[in-house]
């Protein structure tokens, strides 16, 4: 390579997310690991349990987090729209670390509201943007939400939840991990995740999980 030659762009993986999913929050803390350790670049994308789950019958306190879910995702598309995509990640991880570790009540409306408001602040944006936060079918908001959506479950399909990890052009839900490696070992499951996706026909690996999220 010369040296005016421009040096290869890291390989780029997505990740689709929604802010208030802690199985989604751990592997984004798992794939910031990853890029320290390997030569790829994470680009941040929202998905939406609340979109996903529409029209299903669940429990009502699964209802109850689904109709807060809304203002966590239309909040950062709002402020996607607003100020560009470099807003995505440092948003997320406000909002995450605020109802992840920091242990929010995102069933609670006004608690989920305190966490918008105090995120955007953090994240040097105005607050004004969070009454773009409010459920409102078919304004420009929810249209970018829903495309945003779209794309997840167009490469991976609806039979799942969040997290969606694209790599190149396969995509799968997941990995589900806790707590999120670190360091080379954060590295190794990624090398694994490259294996089965560059493999033709891979599906799925699944097992119970008898431990829910290690924050730590």
């Amino acid at each position: 390579m010369s040296e005016n030659q421009p040096e290869s762009a890291a390989p780029t993986v997505e990740m689709f997310f929604d802010p208030m999913c802690p199985w989604a929050w751990m592997t984004s803390r798992w794939l910031m690991e990853v890029e320290k350790v390997r030569d790829v670049r994470v680009t941040w994308r929202v998905m939406s349990l609340a979109v996903l789950n529409e029209g299903r019958d669940l429990p009502d306190d699964h209802r109850a987090f689904l109709e807060q879910a809304w203002a966590p995702v239309r909040l950062v598309i709002a402020a996607q729209q607003a100020h560009g995509d470099d807003v995505v990640k440092p948003l997320y991880d406000a909002i995450g670390t605020r109802f992840h570790p920091g242990g929010a009540d995102p069933r609670d409306a006004e608690s989920v509201r305190r966490v918008l408001v105090e995120s955007l602040a953090e994240c040097g944006l105005e607050t004004e943007l969070v009454d773009a936060a409010t459920n409102v079918p078919g304004d420009d908001v929810d249209v970018a939400l829903r495309a945003a959506h779209k794309r997840a479950t167009d490469l991976v399909g609806t039979d799942v939840g969040t997290p969606v990890v694209a790599f190149g052009g396969t995509a799968f839900f997941g990995p589900v991990v806790t707590p999120a490696p670190k360091g080379e070992d954060a590295g190794r499951l990624w090398d694994g995740c490259l294996l089965v996706a560059g493999t033709p026909g891979f599906y799925e690996l699944k097992r119970s999980r008898d431990v829910g999220p290690d924050f730590s």
